[in-house]
């Protein structure tokens, strides 16, 4: 709907759009509005058919799945190492330097929903056939908008400039903390919007209040944070009036057909096959993220660390191996994976105690892959040496859904799986994280097993066999019957009378030693008991780890390293653990330069100098 300027985009009359008196009416000031969400999923600015336009979409990814999580070590960039490796290498090594044109991307792609949603408040400001509530309503929309684009940046860049629908001068230095003009935005929108709207991908009052809260927990206010927390768990609901509640299944939140349900926040709304003949509605940022050489056809990034499969291994009572005194202990052993392991040679995956949420959050040999069978290990890994034997598994959609979730527009695939920006686990976690700062350490318990329950008490939805019953070669219930089949190297059987999957691997079918048994997983996950956080800090090193076996892959965990002043410990511990594996982070060391983002070069030039010479925006300390 708006093409900014190629120079200063935040003065620049937007390009291809109407002339503010056309807009200055119910209607226009709506369409506005919806401008103003497009920018969510920052596709506009690209063609997804000509490569060569101002930003490529994973460089703008709205779930941060570069920024967040290859940043903050739960995902190497995967592929080959030149691919993209200019780019997104030296955000992963920690070595960044302003001249990134990543950064630069994604500043502008933030920058463009701030201009779009300070259209959207000087418009309706300007209309007069709005009642009082209605303008309220979408401007409170339009700042809960705004606010949202400024916490990006703000987590991203920290030293970022204010601009509002009421600056005049576009060339405002980044010397003044943003974060009282942010919590204003989501203050107003928690205050002016309803509890129900006419569409889920409409924000409402608490999610406004959730980025409140949020914003709050970044700026270390747990007092207010913790108040809102409880305001939110009590009353809160989805823009359609349901209340906030965990889904019975951990995976509905990353399926099209069950999203936008009780645990959602806020999501951005995405569509397949929307009739333009590309992806640019179909989550485009996430398009090189499926495995490689496999039915997906692209591209073999993002996938996760052996530290993150590590941290979801559990003891005897079901617990992470995690504690104040021992932060890495889930490190000592490594979960069995194929990295240097043929695909047609035998492989028996991990048979120790696993948290169930792995298998809904990474593909790793063996397990069902959602419901495309067992996973074939490097088989649908480009560079194992650069990235790992493992896959990405949220934003993969399910085979039985492909004609309702892919969208095969484009080189690379689309989904329509949403981006979950918060979902209600989120909410609980950081609640239990304001409750421990405040000393109320067992409610912080509480809630933690309030998210761990979800899984405790649903193991009929663990990943087991059963995933690969539709679209196996056959179901038999013998030895005897599998041996007799026709099959190829490829082809899978699921067996009632061992409850498991075989997989020919190569050669004669009916040579039981070229066949694979993978049994499910040996899943075990119990509840922290009373009196495990033993203190404010034991409590606190639970709940961040938490927050990483649930939200790994949702684009949280760099930014809550850096946020919990983490960064240096873990990120650095990670670097020096699977530097002996992987090499695309071999050597690679965090310091506190790195805790944000430098200002982008491009912007520095674009913003000029002052009066006395100097440059207008000022560059993050230490770059």
């Amino acid at each position: 709907m708006i093409v900014v300027s190629c120079k200063n985009y935040l003065d620049a009359p937007p390009q291809g759009s109407l002339s503010s008196p056309v807009l200055q009416n119910n209607k226009g000031v709506k369409a506005l509005l919806v401008g103003a969400y497009g920018a969510l999923d920052a596709s506009g600015q690209y063609n997804a058919n000509d490569i060569t336009g101002s930003y490529s979409p994973w460089e703008v990814s709205p779930d941060n799945w570069i920024y967040g999580d290859v940043a903050g070590g739960t995902f190497h960039k995967g592929s080959d190492p030149g691919d993209q490796g200019t780019a997104i290498n030296p955000i992963a090594r920690m070595t960044v330097n302003p001249q990134n044109g990543f950064l630069d991307a994604k500043w502008r792609a933030d920058f463009e929903g701030v201009s779009r949603s300070n259209q959207v408040i000087t418009t309706a400001n300007q209309t007069s056939d709005l009642s009082s509530q209605q303008k309220n309503e979408m401007i409170g929309e339009a700042r809960f908008l705004r606010g949202y684009y400024y916490f990006d940046l703000k987590k991203m860049f920290d030293k970022v400039p204010w601009i509002s629908d009421s600056t005049t001068n576009y060339q405002q230095p980044n010397n003044k903390d943003i974060w009282p003009n942010i919590e204003a935005d989501f203050k107003f929108a928690m205050d002016n919007l309803p509890g129900t709207q006419s569409d889920i991908g409409q924000a409402n009052k608490w999610a406004a209040a959730a980025f409140l809260a949020k914003s709050y927990m970044f700026e270390k206010k747990f007092q207010e944070a913790d108040a809102l927390y409880d305001e939110i768990r009590q009353n809160g609901t989805n823009s359609l009036g349901v209340k906030y509640q965990l889904t019975p299944n951990f995976e509905d939140n990353f399926r099209s057909t069950t999203q936008n349900n009780s645990e959602q926040v806020f999501e951005i709304q995405q569509v397949a096959n929307d009739g333009t003949s590309t992806i640019a509605n179909a989550r485009m940022g996430d398009m090189l993220n499926f495995p490689y050489n496999s039915p997906f056809g692209c591209c073999g990034f993002y996938q996760p660390t052996l530290d993150l499969v590590n941290s979801y291994r559990t003891d005897g009572n079901g617990l992470p191996y995690i504690s104040e005194s021992n932060k890495f202990a889930y490190d000592d052993t490594m979960v069995t994976n194929d990295q240097n392991v043929a695909p047609d040679a035998q492989f028996t995956p991990y048979q120790g105690h696993l948290d169930p949420r792995l298998d809904w959050t990474v593909g790793r040999r063996g397990i069902p892959y959602l419901d495309w069978g067992p996973f074939p290990g490097t088989k649908w890994v480009r560079n194992t040496a650069n990235g790992g034997p493992y896959v990405a598994k949220k934003i993969i959609y399910w085979r039985s859904l492909e004609s309702v979730e892919a969208d095969h527009s484009t080189w690379a695939p689309g989904t329509a799986i949403n981006v979950v920006v918060i979902r209600y686990a989120d909410v609980l976690l950081m609640a239990a994280e304001a409750k421990a700062q405040l000393g109320n350490l067992d409610e912080a318990r509480q809630l933690v097993n309030q998210v761990r329950d979800r899984m405790i008490n649903n193991p009929q939805n663990w990943v087991n066999y059963k995933y690969n019953e539709a679209y196996a070669l056959k179901t038999v219930d013998s030895q005897a019957a599998m041996l007799a089949l026709d099959a190829i190297a490829g082809d899978y059987v699921v067996r009632t009378d061992t409850k498991s999957t075989w997989v020919l691997l190569k050669g004669d079918p009916s040579n039981i030693n070229n066949w694979n048994e993978y049994k499910d997983p040996n899943y075990k996950i119990g509840e922290y008991p009373p009196g495990s956080f033993t203190s404010k800090q034991d409590a606190l090193t639970k709940i961040y780890f938490e927050r990483k076996l649930e939200l790994a892959g949702e684009g949280h965990t760099f930014f809550d390293l850096v946020r919990t002043g983490q960064a240096n410990e873990q990120l650095n511990h990670y670097f020096q653990y699977e530097g002996q594996y992987v090499s695309d982070i071999k050597g690679a060391k965090f310091t506190d330069t790195y805790q944000y983002y430098p200002i982008p070069q491009n912007q520095i030039d674009i913003m000029g100098k002052d009066a006395n010479g100097k440059p207008i925006l000022t560059q993050n300390p230490g770059y």
